[in-house]
Formats: C-alpha cells, sequence, structure tokens
C-alpha cells in the first residue's frame, strides 16, 4: 500500500549547511573548512511543489537501486514519465513504483532479481508521477 501526500504548500524554510568538498565514499579525506552554500531540501528535491507530492516505499522489489521498504519518495506528477525512469504506476488496481521501460514494449521493471517484470497492457498502463527522490534513513533519529 502507498501512502500519499501532498507537498506542504509553504513549506518552512530549514537552511542546512551543504560543504564544498565532496566526501569519498572510499579512503578517508582532510575535512575541509569550506562552506559552499546553504542547502534548502525542498528546494533540491521539488522542482514544482504544486504537482509533488510523498510516499513511502513498501516492499522489497526495487532494493538495488537503494529504494528500501519505509523510504520517503519524492515523486512529481507533471513530470513526463521517459524510457529508464522510476515511476508511481497502476497495475490490476494496485499502485506499485518500478522502473519504466518503453522499448521493445512497455515493461514495469523491479530492480531486485526476486521479482517479476510486469508486462501491463499499454492502454492499461497509468503512470502517476515520476520518482525525483527518495530518502533513506541508515538510523532512526526520532
Amino acid at each position: 500500500m502507498l501512502l500519499f501526500r501532498p507537498a506542504a504548500s509553504n513549506p518552512p524554510y530549514v537552511p542546512v549547511v551543504l560543504f564544498l568538498e565532496r566526501c569519498p565514499a572510499g579512503f578517508p579525506s582532510p575535512a575541509q573548512d569550506y562552506v559552499e552554500k546553504e542547502l534548502d531540501l525542498n528546494e533540491y528535491c521539488i522542482s514544482r511543489k504544486n504537482s509533488t507530492f510523498f510516499v513511502r516505499a513498501i516492499g522489497n522489489s526495487m532494493t538495488d537501486i537503494g529504494l528500501h521498504s519505509g523510504d520517503l519518495m519524492v515523486v512529481d506528477k507533471a513530470e513526463r514519465a521517459q524510457h529508464g525512469d522510476i515511476v508511481i504506476a497502476e497495475v490490476d488496481g494496485e499502485f506499485t513504483v518500478k522502473r519504466l521501460l518503453l522499448n521493445p514494449r512497455p515493461a514495469l521493471q523491479p530492480m531486485n532479481p526476486a521479482y517479476p517484470t510486469l508486462y501491463p497492457d499499454p492502454d492499461q498502463l497509468q503512470i502517476f508521477g515520476v520518482v525525483t527522490a527518495f530518502v533513506h534513513k541508515t538510523r532512526d533519529i526520532n
């Protein structure tokens, strides 16, 4: 089950420091004291607030791209879905999140080999939005 929540129409501005130095995922380097600018996650993740909603992922069909059950997805319903996009689609009356494949025929591909690729009738395929970002918490801070 997907839970839809519209984006706040006037979200509070919460400035967070964005460092100029990137953080290597390999060997550590000395920390830099250079701040690039403040980063507003609303501005970074949402380009059209009136067409954006949030939804939590449930299940494990997308784990190979790092999307896990409970993660928060940022979905833009005005974004035109293209081949390879991660989308929210309706299949047999149920919502699902999958990678959209348009060639050689429309398909909804899971990002976990334990799940089958879905081949919905092209006339029945409804895309409700494109996942533009997702938030995966590595630790519950509440």
